[in-house]
């Protein structure tokens, strides 16, 4: 069921404490967590406590519990003193999303030239 936890899923044993991760931030509905394969000097993954498959389908239920993620991404670069960064959500295997749990990557602390890849 939408926003429950799923036993199969990596971020909800993270939010469930089943899983170690380096914890930078929660709140009530978010987990932001070093990311285990960083692409750049800072790298946190925001993700809401409540299993949605992505961001889209988190937006459409939650629209309240996304703002919160893109909040907390705000907080995370805040936090890190990032000048500058960007937030992104893969959405489906061909971009690159291997997780299914809905989640913003934070990077920052050097150059990200648009278009990535």
């Amino acid at each position: 069921m939408p926003g429950e936890p799923q036993a199969d899923c990596l971020f909800c044993k993270i939010v469930e404490g089943q899983i170690p991760a380096t914890i930078v931030r929660e709140s009530d509905t978010t987990v932001a967590f070093r990311d285990i394969n960083p692409q750049a000097p800072t790298h946190v993954l925001v993700i809401p406590k409540a299993h949605y498959e992505n961001a889209a389908a988190l937006a459409v239920a939650e629209p309240a519990i996304a703002a919160d993620v893109l909040r907390e991404a705000q907080t995370v670069a805040d936090e890190e003193k990032l000048e500058s960064y960007r937030i992104v959500f893969n959405t489906g295997a061909g971009a690159g999303q291997t997780v299914w749990h809905a989640h913003a990557h934070v990077l920052g602390g050097r150059g990200l030239e648009w278009p990535p890849g």
